[in-house]
């Protein structure tokens, strides 16, 4: 996900105000980038090539706000882990042929906590592990899939 949007670090010459004002905040954002094959990342990046498990249950308790997680393998780890509070799944219009699914076998429990439209072209599920009691967490907002 971190090589789709890494396109942003630079200003654009054919960008508009709001593309603009994407890529600013885009670079704002502290970002953690777990990869096997990136050797380099952008500005406000911090490459984690280790244990990524390791990394998460730092920020868990040295950041506030949400994290996003984009990927299925580290969200797939994550998840075993129990680390995740919340999966906000955004829907396009687009019907993807490959690639590997978010959850493994068996999906585990999960419970649909709300639903919404927006840019009146897709939606977003927004589920919480279905777990008997809170999982209480430094965190102070959930954890996002996208």
């Amino acid at each position: 996900m971190y090589q789709n949007m890494q396109y942003r670090d630079e200003d654009q010459a054919g960008w508009g105000p709001e593309e603009r004002d994407f890529g600013a905040a885009w670079r704002r954002q502290p970002k953690w980038v777990v990869s096997r094959t990136l050797k380099s990342v952008g500005p406000n990046a911090r490459l984690v090539s280790g244990d990524a498990k390791v990394v998460v249950r730092g920020l868990e308790t040295s950041h506030s706000g949400e994290i996003d997680v984009s990927g299925t393998v580290i969200a797939q780890s994550l998840t075993d882990l129990g680390l995740i509070d919340e999966y906000c799944l955004d829907y396009p219009p687009v019907m993807p042929g490959r690639g590997k699914p978010l959850f493994a076998d068996p999906t585990p429990p999960l419970r649909l906590t709300a639903s919404e439209t927006f840019d009146e072209r897709a939606i977003r599920l927004t589920y919480e592990p279905a777990r008997s009691a809170a999982r209480t967490s430094p965190m102070a907002s959930p954890a996002q899939l996208r």
